[in-house]
């Protein structure tokens, strides 16, 4: 479903992906650990079309990723992929549902229908009391399911979270993960996740460890 073949990356003279080979597949939970320098948030923005590599090929069901330009790339984006971060990048001015909706609306989706898909995604996520309140007026646990929603309204092939439970605390970053597996369950949702939680990573279907740019195991 995901793949990459031969990604390298540099920033001037350091090189920091030297030749990355990777296949997830639809429906998979993978983790990707590694110390801090490994590479591993890096790989995520590529895989993930934030970014680009130098070379190699990065393909999301059959689609070149790396030939795209632009907004060409941002509608695929948003069509296709979701993300979710450590401090949950939710829009302060704006509620819970109208955070959850905007990819929906940028995506030039019937509203009345994005809005009652992310009204059905945070009732999911335990979120259908709160949809009116404000990022201040949640709890850390609910803006990051409240980010969870919002990356999963477009119905995207797969979910990037880069550290999502690193701005918790144990209580709510075990919620957090065992949200990814019932997701996965529920909705069938591809989940690639960078992460130093020992726990999220044993649990995950696949833990893929890097070291110094490269896959070592």
């Amino acid at each position: 479903m995901l793949e990459a073949r031969n990604v390298t990356k540099s920033y001037q003279q350091l090189k920091v992906l030297k030749g990355i080979d990777l296949v997830i597949q639809s429906g998979e939970i993978v983790s990707i650990v590694g110390a801090s320098g490994a590479g591993k948030s890096t790989l995520l923005h590529i895989l993930g079309t934030l970014d680009k590599p130098d070379a190699g090929t990065v393909r999301l069901n059959g689609t070149d990723l790396t030939t795209f330009r632009g907004n060409e790339m941002a509608g695929f984006r948003n069509r296709h992929i979701g993300f979710i971060f450590q401090f949950h990048n939710l829009l302060p001015e704006f509620t819970a549902l109208e955070n959850v909706c905007i990819p929906g609306y940028l995506g030039k989706k019937d509203p009345r229908q994005v809005e009652t898909r992310a009204k059905e995604l945070l009732a999911l996520l335990g979120l259908g009391e709160r949809l009116n309140h404000l990022p201040v007026q949640l709890s850390g646990g609910e803006q990051q399911r409240t980010a969870v929603a919002r990356a999963l309204i477009n119905s995207p092939s797969v979910v990037f979270a880069d550290e999502p439970s690193g701005n918790l605390d144990s209580r709510n970053a075990e919620e957090l993960h065992k949200l990814f597996f019932r997701l996965r369950q529920e909705l069938k949702q591809t989940f690639v996740i960078v992460t130093h939680n020992e726990d999220l990573a044993r649990m995950a279907d696949r833990k893929v460890e890097m070291k110094d740019g490269l896959i070592v195991d």
